[in-house]
């Protein structure tokens, strides 16, 4: 059975960047299940699995664009330290979350900080950045 929109399709994976270190892979796991067209998984990578079928594997690299999207310089935010609770952990790297005017959590990575303010980060860490995965179909229902 090919994959189409609509199938619930299980696969194996390893996301590799540009320089071929491995950002995710379900080695060792369970393989990853979702319905091909429904937008649980990144553009790119639900039209490169349409149409295979069940042992077939392949390799594709994803654009950005088609994937976390470019790197938006206006997603990073300086915030005044005094304005950020004295119990919220600070390190560079941490992951945070914002709550927006009407109320939906973003979640935003401490970019950077100083003595006056820190830099939070709203884009996907892996925004901006062309994504290589080798899938192996497992099933198509």
């Amino acid at each position: 059975m090919q994959a189409s929109a609509g199938n619930t399709v299980c696969f194996h994976y390893t996301g590799t960047l540009e320089d071929g270190s491995v950002f995710d892979s379900s080695e060792g796991r369970d393989p990853l299940e979702f319905e091909l067209g429904s937008g649980t998984i990144i553009p790119g990578l639900d039209r490169a699995i349409a149409g295979m079928r069940v042992g077939e594997q392949k390799t594709v690299t994803i654009p950005s664009e088609e994937a976390y999207g470019d790197y938006q310089p206006q997603a990073r935010q300086d915030v005044p330290r005094d304005q950020i609770p004295p119990e919220i952990p600070l390190d560079k790297g941490a992951m945070l979350q914002m709550q927006t005017p009407d109320g939906n959590a973003i979640p935003v990575v401490v970019a950077d900080v100083s003595d006056d303010t820190v830099t939070l980060d709203a884009n996907h860490p892996l925004a901006g950045k062309d994504l290589t995965f080798a899938v192996e179909i497992v099933s198509v229902s």
